[in-house]
């Protein structure tokens, strides 16, 4: 995936009643001239992964990891940006702007996945190359439904690219159907992907990244003993590699948030960012447009050239001290994702005690942050997102076991985690005392990586946690209204067919 030629794709159609005047420009892409080759697939492919890191529309784009972190009670967005601090202190509407982007850049990969599958049959390619082929367009479909339903609730479902207005302007399925078609589409790529591609394709979507995210699907629905099949498939019950994956826990937890580490034995999944092509993040989908994120430049406190956009809560900063290392010392995930005033802290190769802390906070965000450099100046980053990890795979592969009385097979996987970490090892616990450990990992694990809120939703926990921070905003939180986000002001002018969600 380092290696696409990131492309957008366009496909026009000219018609004419004068059939002198029905000719095909050569230099212009069309329905006609285009979807004839497996090069023409793999530049569909590249538009709609790249669709993931869009600067505005994009899940991992800065926007959506603003909106998938926003709402939980380790987060605080400030009010810098009108949209970003309305979700994060509850305050949005319908016509809020984050939430209305992600909701267009997630049926623009659909729009394009399904592109890719509704044309393949016109593709002189090999029938297995059109398998693997539609097995990816539908795990990336896959993957942007994963992120509406579990934002928006029931939304509407495409499987093809509508042909007629009127098919662009249906009625929302029920969030259940939602959930079976990202079933159906998981479980085909999962069928159909290989397990490695070749160096020059690192990143694109393999077996095991389907299998995970299918895993993570049946959990978000309760289907503990499903989840648990499909989790087992990539690692042993002790959570070791399993044959024919290799996903490990790397030794030293930080190294997944460093630049030269992407794409490595833990990460199943990563969006793929780098700091080529264009000079302007914010350019769109044209020569000038960078292929990096922005989101390390707005997170940066202002000395070095950020715009401080984002900070730990103080809830987050006391988790990560709940319990010391078998030497004696701080969690080493936290000195990988929090930078405060310790002995010897440095930022941006300054000492941290020159740094100010505008909004009072005991810390600021280190993950993901270009921290080994001078400063954040050219406001692009090329690490990776790292969009689904090995470790979240232990901990739902535990959990699951867990919800069904098992929770004592959930302590290896536990283990591992808390091994890497320099914890002691647990013993068996009961299952409220393991789904204590788990939440507490899962929570001080992720900081950063836009889990948190979802996890609490799942658990049934937003209210009692957020209300339980020191979060900016908690008191206008509503529930059940906040548990999902509205359908997009601009969705309900355009489709007369769709329903506001409840509450809004």
């Amino acid at each position: 995936m380092k290696k696409y030629i990131y492309i957008l794709l366009i496909v026009s159609t000219f018609i004419s009643c004068d059939d002198e005047l029905e000719q095909t420009n050569p230099n212009v892409v069309t329905q006609e001239n285009f979807w004839k080759t497996g090069d023409d697939v793999l530049s569909g492919l590249a538009a709609t992964y790249k669709m993931f890191r869009h600067i505005d529309n994009g899940y991992w784009g800065v926007r959506g990891v603003e909106l998938t972190n926003g709402r939980g009670d380790d987060f605080f967005i400030r009010n810098d940006v009108k949209a970003l601090y309305e979700l994060s202190t509850f305050s949005n509407t319908p016509s809020t702007g984050t939430p209305t982007s992600i909701f267009t850049g997630c049926y623009t990969g659909i729009f394009r996945a399904n592109q890719i599958i509704d044309n393949i049959g016109t593709v002189e390619v090999s029938d297995a190359d059109k398998e693997k082929f539609v097995a990816e367009a539908k795990f990336l479909r896959a993957l942007n439904y994963f992120h509406l339903v579990i934002n928006y609730g029931a939304v509407p479902i495409f499987t093809s690219v509508p042909q007629t207005r009127e098919e662009y302007f249906i009625q929302q399925s029920p969030e259940s159907e939602v959930w079976v078609q990202i079933e159906n589409d998981f479980k085909e790529a999962a069928a159909n992907l290989p397990v490695t591609y070749p160096s020059q394709w690192v990143g694109r979507a393999t077996k095991g990244a389907a299998i995970g995210y299918l895993g993570k699907v049946y959990l978000y629905q309760q289907k503990w003993e499903d989840a648990v099949t499909q989790f087992s498939t990539l690692t042993t019950p002790t959570g070791m590699p399993k044959a024919p994956y290799n996903y490990d826990l790397l030794a030293d937890f930080q190294e997944n948030f460093l630049p030269g580490n992407d794409n490595n034995i833990e990460s199943l999944f990563e969006i793929q960012n780098q700091n080529v092509g264009g000079t302007e993040p914010w350019a769109g989908e044209n020569a000038n447009e960078s292929q990096g994120v922005t989101t390390a430049q707005e997170f940066a406190p202002t000395e070095v050239g950020g715009w401080f956009e984002a900070h730990p809560t103080e809830k987050i900063f006391q988790e990560f001290q709940e319990e010391k290392t078998t030497d004696g010392d701080f969690d080493p995930r936290m000195y990988a994702s929090l930078i405060w005033d310790y002995p010897g802290a440095t930022f941006y190769n300054i000492p941290y005690a020159e740094f100010s802390s505008p909004f009072g906070y005991s810390a600021k965000i280190k993950k993901y942050q270009n921290w080994f450099d001078d400063n954040e100046g050219i406001w692009i980053s090329e690490i990776n997102e790292k969009a689904l990890r090995f470790a979240d795979v232990l901990l739902m592969y535990a959990e699951a076991l867990t919800m069904q009385g098992r929770s004592a097979e959930a302590v290896p996987l536990v283990n591992r985690i808390r091994e890497r970490a320099s914890l002691s090892a647990i013993a068996a616990l009961g299952q409220t005392e393991m789904m204590e450990e788990i939440r507490h990992q899962r929570m001080i694990e992720f900081f950063r990586e836009g889990l948190r809120f979802y996890d609490l939703k799942r658990w049934g926990l937003i209210e009692q946690e957020i209300n339980n921070s020191d979060k900016v905003g908690k008191e206008f939180l509503v529930l059940p209204k906040h548990a999902y986000f509205p359908i997009p002001q601009s969705e309900m002018n355009t489709n007369p067919n769709i329903d506001q969600n409840p509450d809004w």
